[in-house]
C-alpha cells in the first residue's frame, strides 16, 4: 500500500481540486479529519507520512467531492461557532453567516433585556441542524434561555436532537409548520431568530451542484422571488411575539429593506435595522420593540 507525505497528499488535492473547479482548501480541510491533526499541526508536520488506508481513504473522498458531495456529508459535521455540528442531506449545511446573526443577536439581547432569574423565551424557526437554537443557548450565559426549535421536516429534526444531545444543550423541538406549533401551544416570545429559506426559484440554475444535489430544497427555496416565507412570517409573529421582543432574521443578498420594511408594516411602534456581514452584504434584519 502506498504512503506519501502530507506535503504530498496536500499538494495532489490542491491540483485536482482546482483542475475540477472546486475550492482547493478542502484538501486541507478532509485531511485534518482523517489523521486527527489542528490546521497548525498539519502544516508543521508536512513532512510526515500519511498511513497508507488513510491516504486511499483520502482520495477516495477528495473523488467524490469533485463528484459533487459536499464535504461535510463525507466528514459528516461542519464547525459552527466553534463546535462540530452534524449534518447530512436532511438538513442545511450552517454557514459562516449564520454565526453573525447569532454574534449581533446576542449583542441585540444585551441592550433589550435585563438580566432575570426567570428564563426567556425564545425560538429558532426553521432549525434544521439546531445550529441556530444550540450555539444561542450555549452562548447566551447571562441570560437563562426557555430556548424552543421548530421544523417541518422530522429527519431535520432527529439530526438536531442529536446534535443537542452531542453538545448538552437543553432544546425543545417542535415538529409543524413555521410558528403554528407555537401558536397552537400558546408560546409567548421574547426572542425570535430564524434563517428561512430565502433563495429565489428563479437562481436555482444558478446553484452549484454540491448544493442543489444535496441539500434540501426545502431548505433553500422561498418562493418565485424568495419572500414567501418571510410574508408568511407576518401573519404568524404578532400571535407570537411578546410587546417587548427581539426578531432577527438572516437574509439572501439585496433582501435586506424589503424583509426590513415587512417588519415595519406589521410592528409600527418597533425599530427595525438591516445590519451587514463581514463583506459589508446585507444579510441581517433585526427588530426591537421596546
Amino acid at each position: 500500500m502506498t504512503s506519501v507525505t502530507i506535503f504530498e497528499a496536500l499538494k495532489w488535492a490542491s491540483s485536482f481540486l482546482v483542475e475540477n473547479a472546486r475550492d482547493e482548501n478542502v484538501g486541507e480541510i478532509y485531511l485534518r479529519h482523517l489523521v486527527g491533526m489542528s490546521r497548525s499541526q498539519l502544516l508543521a508536520e508536512q513532512r510526515r507520512s500519511v498511513p497508507g488506508e488513510k491516504w486511499e481513504e483520502f482520495q477516495d473522498g477528495i473523488h467524490r467531492h469533485v463528484g459533487g458531495v459536499p464535504i461535510q456529508h463525507i466528514i459528516g459535521v461542519e464547525e459552527f461557532y466553534g463546535r462540530e455540528f452534524v449534518v447530512n442531506e436532511h438538513v442545511l449545511i450552517p454557514r459562516p453567516e449564520t454565526e453573525e446573526l447569532i454574534y449581533y443577536g446576542l449583542q441585540k439581547m444585551k441592550g433589550l433585556f435585563s438580566v432575570a432569574d426567570t428564563p426567556l423565551q425564545a425560538a429558532d424557526v426553521g432549525t434544521g441542524s439546531g445550529a441556530i437554537a444550540i450555539t444561542l443557548k450555549l452562548e447566551a450565559d447571562r441570560f437563562p434561555l426557555d430556548m424552543m426549535a421548530v421544523d417541518i421536516s422530522r429527519e431535520a429534526l432527529a439530526v438536531a436532537r442529536e446534535n443537542r444531545e452531542r453538545l448538552g444543550a437543553e432544546i425543545r423541538f417542535f415538529e409543524g409548520d413555521l410558528l403554528q406549533p407555537l401558536i397552537e401551544e400558546g408560546v409567548k416570545l421574547d426572542i425570535l431568530l430564524s434563517n428561512p429559506p430565502y433563495i429565489p426559484l428563479t437562481d436555482r440554475e444558478t446553484l452549484s451542484d454540491v448544493v442543489i444535489e444535496h441539500e434540501p430544497e426545502l431548505a433553500l427555496f422561498g418562493g418565485e422571488d424568495g419572500y414567501d416565507l418571510y410574508k408568511r412570517f407576518m401573519d404568524e409573529l404578532p400571535l407570537v411575539m411578546k410587546e417587548t421582543c427581539l426578531i432577527g432574521f438572516e437574509v439572501g443578498v439585496g433582501q435586506g429593506e424589503t424583509v426590513a420594511d415587512l417588519l415595519r408594516e406589521t410592528f409600527r411602534d418597533a425599530e427595525v435595522e438591516v445590519v451587514h456581514d463581514i463583506n459589508g452584504k446585507d444579510r441581517m434584519v433585526f427588530c426591537v420593540r421596546k
